[in-house]
Formats: structure tokens, C-alpha cells, sequence
């Protein structure tokens, strides 16, 4: 066991490392009004491994939806950034990787930083909502809605950290993410993980075909997962999900100069 566990509130989460994996970063990115609650058992299981691991706690998150509301998406992308750069500063391999809303922002920064690989769980880049479309307006007119529930799912009920209310403003902003990640796609050069449920209510398949699209040869791996919902990091498959990935990084890590600050 590593010396650091997982926190019993929202928090963000780093370990150093150790051994022979210590110079290998994995910068893990948790997704929309969630926390790293969400992301701690993968996170744990790297960290165990030897891996230097880091988890942020993105801006309006883990705290009150209010707080949210008054967040853009360039705020959570520069959290998760400046997460990435730190850890890259003291390791010779990064890797990126998220849950969600968490996977969308991990792939984004792949495409502005020279990453060994990106590792992402159910990575959102679409909606199901038709009225995302109109977001931009409604957002005035409804303040905020209740999150998506999933009712096929293996895991148990858990606490994760995700609010009881979603703010529509802070939907516009995640459109706006997703928009630019898609747009970024291409410029990802580095391989590319991707674990997806096949019963997932809140990201539809249109994500993984945007993938498809952008990434193409670059998106190397896609792990089926046939029991899990959209948390899949806290569900049945999770074991897969840790072992996969602990595979993917240890295939590809390799001795790189750290990332520049920009």
C-alpha cells in the first residue's frame, strides 16, 4: 500500500511515487459536478503501483453548485493543466487521463502537450439532451436541473461528491469544452485508451464516434465495458478498468523531457 488513501471528503489527491515507476506521472481529471471521490480507487491503484499520481480538485466542484455556476471551462482546464505541468516537472513520462467531463479535458491537454498517452473512462464529447442545443438561451430562463440518473448500473450507491442540482450556465460551459476538445482531436499525438459501457445514461455513443473521427489511428485501445454504468471507476468493471490502464501506461511510458510551462 502506498502512504497516502483516499480522502473521506472532495480533495485533491498527489503521491510522489515510488521505485522503478516513480519517474512516470499520471495527471487523472474527474468529471462534471463530480469530485475525485470518483477517480480515487483508480488513482489509488497507479499510486500503488509506483506511479507519481495527481488528482485535482477542478473549480466549483466539490463544494455547492452555486460555486459552480460561477465557473467557466477555462477555469477546469487550467486547473487540470497547471496539475499536469506540476507533475510533469518532476517525472520523464505524463500521461493524462479523466473520467467523463474528465476525459474530454485529459484529451485536450494531449493536444497541447507532448504526453506519452491518454487513458479516459467514458469521455464525454456529446449529449443525449436534445436542449443542449439551446442552452445558451434556456440558461436564462431555468436556472438549474437534476443530474441524470442511471438506473442499470452493478455498483453500489456511493457518495462521490456529485451535486444534487446542476446549474444550465454551467452546462453552456461544458458544450463549450466539449467543442473545443473535438476541434483539438486531431492535434492529440500520442495514444489513446478508451474504456465505454455499454449502458451509459448520461454519455451517448456519438462520443466514441467523435473519437473515432478525430483521433483515428492515434485511438489505439477501446475496452468494451459490459457491466458498468457511466461511473464505471466505482462500478463492476472496475478492476478491468484499473488493470488496463496500469498496462497501458507501464507499455508506454518512456523517458521524455518534462512538459514546458507555457
Amino acid at each position: 500500500m502506498t502512504e497516502s488513501s483516499p480522502p473521506s471528503r472532495p480533495a485533491a489527491f498527489s503521491y510522489p511515487g515510488h521505485g522503478a515507476n516513480a519517474r512516470t506521472g499520471v495527471a487523472i481529471c474527474h468529471g462534471f459536478t463530480g469530485s475525485p471521490l470518483s477517480i480515487m480507487p483508480w488513482a489509488q491503484h497507479l499510486a500503488d503501483l509506483g506511479y507519481a499520481v495527481s488528482v485535482p480538485l477542478l473549480p466549483g466542484h466539490g463544494t455547492d453548485w452555486r460555486q459552480l455556476a460561477l465557473t467557466g471551462w477555462q477555469d477546469w482546464y487550467r486547473s487540470y493543466e497547471k496539475a499536469l505541468l506540476e507533475l510533469a516537472a518532476r517525472t520523464d513520462s505524463c500521461f493524462t487521463a479523466g473520467l467523463s467531463m474528465g476525459g474530454a479535458i485529459a484529451l485536450l491537454a494531449a493536444s497541447r502537450h507532448p504526453v506519452a498517452g491518454v487513458s479516459v473512462v467514458n469521455p464525454g464529447l456529446s449529449f443525449y439532451d436534445r436542449r443542449v442545443r439551446i442552452i445558451g438561451l434556456l440558461k436564462y430562463f431555468q436556472r438549474t436541473t437534476v443530474p441524470i440518473q442511471e438506473e442499470q448500473t452493478g455498483a453500489p450507491a456511493t457518495n462521490d461528491g456529485d451535486y444534487s442540482l446542476t446549474p444550465l450556465a454551467a452546462v453552456h460551459e461544458l458544450k463549450k469544452l466539449f467543442g473545443a476538445t473535438v476541434r483539438a482531436l486531431p492535434g492529440v499525438d500520442a495514444p489513446v485508451q478508451v474504456f465505454k459501457s455499454r449502458t451509459d445514461a448520461v454519455v451517448p455513443p456519438t462520443s466514441l464516434a467523435l473519437l473515432r473521427t478525430g483521433l483515428g489511428a492515434n485511438l489505439t485501445d477501446v475496452v468494451d465495458l459490459a457491466s458498468s454504468g457511466h461511473v464505471a471507476t466505482l462500478d463492476v468493471d472496475a478492476p478491468a478498468i484499473f488493470a488496463r490502464s496500469g498496462e497501458f501506461v507501464a507499455a508506454h511510458a518512456r523517458h521524455t523531457s518534462p512538459l514546458e510551462t507555457p
